[in-house]
């Protein structure tokens, strides 16, 4: 998608068409995970607060520091220029589409995917401000009322909507489990070539070196590989099974592009 997003980016009246799609891939998703979830299961995720807060705990307190640690390295490695933005892609809420996307795939806790990679992007909205202007010193105030009411519109009403319909049409979603679970995949796609898309008109790759690129992409993914592997050690330690694993690893171990773009927006007009 990234590739495709560089050669053939979504343009002109293409652009909001794309937009629109990706839209609707994931609030049909969180559709057919309120339709495919029982409330039993709804419930026990929303009060999994042991999960809650090692995931909040991962994304706001862990994640930070080691964006502190990544900004401090030699320049050679993380040049001056870059380090800022590294500290602001530590201080993201959580994704919550690719997080239960993957859960899904993953056959983990989606339940308790959803409540926990939801509530990190809901504090985010005031924590990753607060985390930005203390750790980096930038001046700007949360998300405007627009942002936490597409949170609302797109995620959370689908799913209540399909919770709400689940008697009548959870029956077919499980019979149709297989076929039905190439939306989670394709929206995940859709998601990632619409913001590179966005990334490419805007000029990014004039922007970043070929050089700046390959430092971004090893310093994320050891950062990555640190949390993630801090992430599933924990989960084992603390005698969670292997479904809430899951749920953890991809809950605390993804930064959110979706609340990232207009933050920044925000606190680096």
């Amino acid at each position: 998608m990234v590739v495709l997003a560089s050669i053939l980016p979504a343009r002109g009246a293409a652009a909001p068409l794309v937009s629109d799609l990706t839209k609707a891939g994931i609030a049909l998703v969180f559709f057919l995970h309120g339709a495919k979830l029982s409330q039993e299961a709804v419930i026990r995720g929303m009060l999994h607060w042991r999960l809650h807060g090692l995931v909040l705990a991962t994304t706001f307190v862990l994640w930070p520091l080691l964006g502190l640690g990544a900004a401090g390295l030699s320049g050679w490695i993380v040049p001056a220029a870059l380090a800022p933005g590294l500290v602001y892609l530590a201080c993201l809420p959580s994704t919550i589409q690719s997080a239960i996307g993957f859960t899904a795939i993953g056959k983990g806790n989606v339940a308790a995917a959803v409540c926990g990679a939801s509530v990190s992007n809901l504090l985010g909205m005031f924590i990753t401000p607060l985390l930005v202007g203390l750790l980096l010193g930038a001046e700007g105030g949360g998300l405007s009322f627009s942002s936490f009411e597409a949170i609302l519109l797109q995620l959370l009403a689908p799913f209540l909507a399909g919770q709400v319909l689940r008697r009548w049409i959870g029956g077919w979603i499980s019979r149709h489990a297989k076929p039905l679970g190439l939306v989670d995949k394709v929206s995940i796609l859709l998601v990632v070539y619409n913001a590179f898309s966005g990334a490419v008109v805007a000029g990014i790759w004039s922007k970043v070196t070929a050089l700046d690129l390959v430092r971004i992409i090893l310093v994320c993914l050891a950062l990555l590989a640190i949390s993630l592997g801090f992430m599933i050690w924990i989960a084992r330690v603390r005698g969670f099974p292997k479904e809430d694993e899951i749920a953890i690893a991809f809950a605390g171990c993804n930064k959110s592009l979706a609340a990232g773009v207009p933050m920044a927006g925000v606190l680096f007009p």
